[in-house]
């Protein structure tokens, strides 16, 4: 078992930044890849990025690409997504998320374990 723990949501104005942190805990020895997905009010939860456990590789959404960084901590038991450029449309509930094994990535059914999530609004 894993247990994510999803940190750094706020309020901010459009343009601003943020930064989310992940933790993770638990049966952290193996080699999980970790992400992030988001769902705001009314819609499904959509993908935002990935990392793969050795950190080299990552993916990011169309929507946020170039503007959100994704990155593993120096212990790889953390996850970042540094979120710059930020607009209202990124306003959701942001969840990590972690897999052992890494198939279509964008897609929830390929995540076994979640965060509790934690809220980002970005103010017009």
């Amino acid at each position: 078992q894993v247990q994510l723990v999803e940190s750094g949501g706020g309020l901010v104005q459009a343009g601003g930044s943020l930064r989310l942190s992940c933790a993770a805990s638990g049966q952290t020895n193996s080699s999980y890849n970790m992400g992030w997905f988001r769902q705001a009010p009314g819609k499904e939860r959509e993908f935002v990025a990935v990392v793969r456990w050795s950190g080299v590789s990552t993916y990011y959404a169309d929507s946020v690409k170039g503007r959100f960084t994704i990155s593993r901590g120096n212990t790889k038991n953390t996850v970042y997504l540094q979120m710059d450029s930020l607009k209202p449309e990124d306003t959701a509930v942001y969840y990590c998320a972690a897999t052992a094994r890494l198939g279509d990535y964008d897609r929830t059914r390929s995540w076994g374990y979640w965060g509790q999530g934690t809220q980002v609004t970005v103010s017009s």
